[in-house]
């Protein structure tokens, strides 16, 4: 399965509408009330690169292929969803499915649409959110403690994961999430464990009105101070525009764009914010039948990143000539660059870089 970011917060903040933006649709219904959303609409959604569209004019390449990353818009949430209100436990359930996790937060006052919590405060539905998330995080390391504590009294070599997971309680307790435990510490080693809910990378998507394009509001400006204290980040994004907009052929929107006093549509940042969130990277190739990127994790190695495009060149893999995009547009063409030396061959424990250009040498 594709790693996937989910689209979470409170009923009725923006979620549905996002979605419908970014995957062009209207899968999922945006309504002015809560649980409009019950069962989670899944989308794959195209990651922008201009690279593509360059290396397709020096190419001539027929189609672009674009990587692409994996939005699930799902159900909001209330006070109490951990003991299961409103719809708590499928909010929960799904989340924990997803591999990260894009809030929405609504950043804009409307009588016309309805605040489960009376009006928007950004602090305040943030904070339920989080909550929600780590009393179901309790719940679930307090089950699992009592079997970690039962098998490090057979084996004493398991008392750091008992100790792990006192930690991870204690900070859920005062609802310090599972994330701000660095990897590779006894503490992150039990909460992937878990699959705890709060140990999932997390971006808040500020969500605000026309009036605020070009000019955040306090409560934009809210949201970024907590994503900060946390070092996360923040998006910040109008839902409404980014519906018109996607209702739009390429040259209208641009047009669009340019009449509200705005370089491109916001979703693009969503978009690229998620598929770094995920923890992804991309390497393209180029030809003429087409401009590809390919998505891998950061980290992987060329025999891996051989492999997203057959498993036959994986098993086969000899080695990878390879190009840096900047290269690629410097010189314009593989013989211009293998003159100026600029094509490296490069082996099974070489770690793919961003934006290589790539071909992968192999035996049948």
């Amino acid at each position: 399965m594709a790693l996937s970011c989910g689209i979470v917060g409170l009923p009725n903040v923006g979620k549905s509408t996002i979605f419908n933006a970014l995957t062009r649709s209207a899968q999922a219904l945006a309504a002015n009330y809560p649980f409009a959303t019950i069962e989670p609409n899944i989308g794959e959604v195209p990651v922008p690169d201009e690279r593509l569209t360059v290396l397709q004019r020096l190419l001539d390449s027929e189609r672009v292929v674009p990587a692409t990353v994996r939005f699930v818009d799902i159900a909001g949430l209330v006070r109490g969803a951990s003991s299961g209100q409103g719809l708590g436990n499928a909010f929960l359930s799904h989340i924990r499915e997803v591999d990260a996790i894009a809030m929405v937060v609504r950043c804009f006052e409307d009588d016309n649409v309805t605040h489960v919590e009376g009006g928007p405060d950004a602090a305040r539905d943030i904070e339920i959110v989080g909550i929600e998330m780590a009393l179901a995080d309790l719940a679930t390391l307090r089950k699992r403690l009592e079997k970690i504590e039962r098998e490090a009294r057979a084996n004493p070599k398991l008392r750091p994961k008992v100790e792990a997971a006192k930690n991870l309680i204690a900070g859920l307790e005062q609802n310090v999430p599972a994330r701000t435990f660095a990897l590779g510490t006894p503490e992150a080693e039990v909460a992937a464990e878990s699959f705890l809910l709060t140990a999932k990378p997390l971006l808040y998507v500020a969500n605000i009105d026309e009036a605020q394009i070009g000019h955040p509001g306090p409560l934009v400006r809210r949201v970024g101070d907590i994503a900060s204290a946390e070092g996360g980040r923040t998006v910040t994004i109008c839902g409404k525009v980014e519906a018109e907009l996607a209702g739009l052929s390429p040259e209208e929107a641009q047009e669009f764009c340019r009449e509200i006093g705005i370089d491109r549509s916001g979703l693009a940042d969503l978009i690229v914010a998620a598929y770094d969130l995920l923890g992804l990277m991309t390497f393209l190739t180029a030809g003429e039948k087409e401009a590809r990127a390919w998505t891998i994790t950061r980290g992987s190695k060329a025999p891996q990143a051989a492999g997203k495009i057959h498993s036959d060149i994986e098993r086969g893999f000899i080695r990878a000539e390879i190009v840096s995009y900047d290269d690629y547009v410097k010189y314009a063409t593989m013989d211009a660059l293998r003159t100026a030396g600029r094509v490296r061959s490069e082996g099974k424990e070489y770690v793919m870089r961003e934006g290589d250009v790539v071909n992968f040498r192999f035996s049948v």
